[in-house]
């Protein structure tokens, strides 16, 4: 499944690297082409989460009424998304489609001869070829990205098969504002043009995490207040405190913990995917403004 997206993406791609001779414009146009066809599925997904956040009171009223009585607990709560008209599941589709979209976009960026300039069976034996060929004057092809590895050494197999028109496939242009995308930080420590991207990226995942921690805060804490007299009231009230506490604490720790896994994958992965992921975190940062200020103004 995830080979067939990636190749559908690699014609995108492919289009796109024709057309602008260039594989760093190619991805940055090739991210804001997919941002814009999951657009409508974002905004869904952002009505859906300020629409969940309006009804989480009416939610644990139902949860600490019915605590003793689990079926009725849930007979109350999926009519509560009857009247509401809230699909309980809508946030998986969302979640299992930036799945798709995660691995098949890394599969594409990983192996672009394979999906962005369609080899047939013939010219897949003559890369292989071309791995030993590499291997046997001793340069390194790493298992992990050896298409990457042959883009890299594209002049030295040309001047090796100056007849071969295989060869040519081989023939992509990686270098972007002075950047070669080719390389991989872990292979080019020394290298301190490598570390550009990935540190953008690092800072730019970074905001995005905080202002998705601001939005979550701000819509946790503008839920409307729900007034219970008694001792009912006072046991709600306290255990909506500890869940905000709760809440806090785990947004606190993927702060911290989302930017130093992405310090470990920007620095193992080409720069070429890193950029993807910087750009499509500077769409995001902007969708996510823009759409939360015209879902309140809506509101």
């Amino acid at each position: 499944m995830f080979q067939f997206f990636a190749s559908l993406f690699g014609y995108l791609l492919s289009f796109l690297y024709n057309l602008v001779n260039n594989y760093g414009v190619a991805i940055i146009l090739f991210t804001v082409i997919i941002k814009l066809l999951l657009l409508p599925l974002s905004i869904k997904q952002q009505k859906t989460m300020k629409k969940t956040s309006k009804i989480q009171e009416k939610m644990k009223i139902i949860q600490f009424k019915y605590k003793n009585d689990p079926e009725k607990m849930n007979q109350e709560v999926m009519e509560l998304y009857k009247t509401e008209k809230m699909n309980p599941f809508s946030g998986c589709l969302t979640a299992i489609m930036q799945f798709i979209l995660l691995i098949s976009i890394f599969q594409l960026v990983r192996s672009p001869i394979t999906f962005m300039q369609k080899t047939n069976s013939e010219e897949k034996e003559k890369i292989n070829e071309y791995i030993k060929q590499l291997q046997e004057d001793g340069k390194q092809i790493g298992q992990v990205y050896p298409e990457i590895d042959l883009i890299r050494e594209y002049s030295w197999l040309k001047e090796k098969n100056p007849d071969d028109k295989t060869v040519e496939k081989l023939n992509l242009k990686m270098n972007f504002l002075g950047l070669d995308l080719s390389k991989i930080p872990q292979q080019n420590m020394s290298d301190f043009t490598v570390y550009i991207i990935p540190i953008l990226y690092i800072i730019s995942s970074f905001i995005s995490i905080r202002l998705n921690t601001q939005v979550q805060n701000a819509q946790t804490q503008g839920q409307d207040e729900t007034i219970i007299d008694g001792e009912t009231g006072k046991e709600l009230i306290k255990k909506e405190e500890d869940e905000l506490d709760a809440v806090m604490q785990t947004n606190k720790m993927m702060s911290w913990m989302m930017p130093i896994m992405s310090i470990s994958i920007a620095i193992v992965a080409p720069l070429g995917l890193a950029l993807y992921w910087l750009i499509n975190n500077i769409l995001m940062i902007i969708e996510r403004l823009i759409l939360n200020k015209m879902i309140h103004e809506e509101d």
